[in-house]
């Protein structure tokens, strides 16, 4: 097991959804600050999104690819093995290292690949200070975009990621507040389904590749049977026919 040296530290950053202006001035500074920025990529090899972002605020050669099996979800073994392997390359680099960066899509607390590499490196390196720089979220960046509000007054939202099926999202939908939907590209018909059992199809959008050339925001009562970009991300806004302020 590598030994932590003294004070090193493990920031998980959060570079938003894609477009490389939404990251925060306090996430490029961590990013500038760190001696290597690690980015997580499959093992097809592929830039994802992270790395993307990260090459518009720092070198190349400052950038640690490590893989992960982001789009792993049946084969659990296989998922752990690559999560400890990424972990153990991560921990060498905080033996080399004082200041390791990880940058991730979003933020790094929510749905972040980040979480378990921090679990890992807790195990491996108890001595490793893990800090966070929080990055702008998907449905932000949509609400923006599409014009969508997400809350007011004394609405709820509610984040549901349909990677298992739309059962949760319609349990939302049959609430009073604003639900978010992640990662339901695959679930499209079932989502679409789901918003016009629940009534709530009228005033929902949906948006992938945001701030991206191939970006695409539309109406969701135009969501057809055909598969979406799996981190396509939707927002049903609460029922709303109170006027101003109707929700206080």
């Amino acid at each position: 097991m590598p030994e932590v040296m003294s004070s090193s530290r493990l920031i998980g950053v959060g570079v938003g959804p894609g477009d490389p202006e939404l990251v925060t001035v306090k996430g490029v500074n961590a990013l500038r600050a760190a001696d290597v920025v690690v980015v997580p990529v499959m093992d097809t090899g592929e830039r994802g999104r992270a790395e993307a972002t990260v090459l518009h605020y720092v070198g190349q050669e400052k950038v640690v690819r490590v893989v992960f099996a982001l789009n792993e979800r049946t084969d659990r073994a296989r998922r752990e093995a690559a999560w400890d392997a990424a972990g153990e390359q991560v921990a060498q680099l905080l033996a080399e290292h004082s200041r390791v960066a990880f940058a991730t899509i979003g933020d790094p607390n929510v749905y972040s690949t980040f979480t378990y590499l921090a679990q890992t490196i807790a195990e491996l390196m108890p001595g490793t200070v893990v800090e966070t720089v929080p990055g702008i979220t998907a449905m932000q960046d949509l609400a923006a975009r599409s014009g969508a509000v997400l809350t007011e007054g004394t609405e709820p939202l509610t984040l549901v990621p349909v990677t298992a099926g739309a059962a949760a999202l319609k349990e939302a939908l049959a609430g009073p507040g604003t639900v978010v939907a992640y990662k339901f590209g695959r679930q499209a018909q079932e989502v679409a389904e789901a918003l016009r059992e629940t009534g709530r199809i009228d005033d929902a959008v949906w948006g992938s590749a945001l701030g991206l050339p191939e970006e695409s925001v539309r109406p969701a009562s135009e969501l057809g049977e055909a598969a979406l970009p799996y981190l396509s991300t939707l927002i049903a806004p609460a029922p709303r026919d109170s006027g101003r302020g109707g929700k206080l």
